[in-house]
C-alpha cells in the first residue's frame, strides 16, 4: 500500500499507530523533509523538527519513531507556506532582463515614477 502525507501526519498527530511496523515496505514512502516542514509550522513541534534537521543522517524509521513517540496527540492543521508575491517584480525583470534577485534589489531603489515609466514602455496595447 502506498501511504500519502496525510497518512503519516495522522499517524504521528492523532492515531499513534506505527505504520512502519505494520508495513515494512512503507519506509520508502516516508519523506523526512516534508514531514519536518509540516511540523516546523507549529509552535509545539518546532523544536522537534529542528532536532531532526540537525540529524539528517538518521534512518527514516528512526526519525519517524522519534516523532511518533515525542509529539503529543493533537489536531494540527496549517496551510502550506507560499512564496510572497512581489508587486512589479515581473515588470523589472522583463524591462532590464534581470534575475529574481537582481530585480528584488532594483525594486528597493526604483521610485514610483520610474516604475510608471517602465510600465508605460512595456505596454503593448490591446485589451487588458
Amino acid at each position: 500500500m502506498k501511504y500519502e502525507l496525510k497518512d503519516w501526519l495522522n499517524s504521528i498527530n492523532q492515531t499513534k499507530k506505527n505504520i512502519m511496523d505494520e508495513d515494512l515496505l512503507s519506509e520508502k514512502d516516508y519523506t523526512p523533509y516534508i514531514i519536518n516542514r509540516c511540523f516546523s509550522g507549529h509552535i509545539d513541534t518546532l523544536l522537534y523538527s529542528n532536532e531532526i534537521n540537525l540529524n539528517p543522517h538518521l534512518d527514516k524509521k528512526l526519525q519517524y519513531d522519534f516523532y511518533l513517540n515525542i509529539v503529543r496527540t493533537k489536531k494540527r492543521f496549517s496551510p502550506w507556506m507560499r512564496k510572497e508575491e512581489i508587486e512589479d517584480l515581473e515588470l523589472v525583470k522583463s524591462y532590464y532582463g534581470y534575475s529574481n534577485e537582481k530585480a528584488k534589489q532594483s525594486l528597493k531603489i526604483l521610485n514610483k515614477d520610474q516604475l510608471k515609466y517602465i510600465k508605460s514602455e512595456l505596454e503593448t496595447g490591446g485589451k487588458k
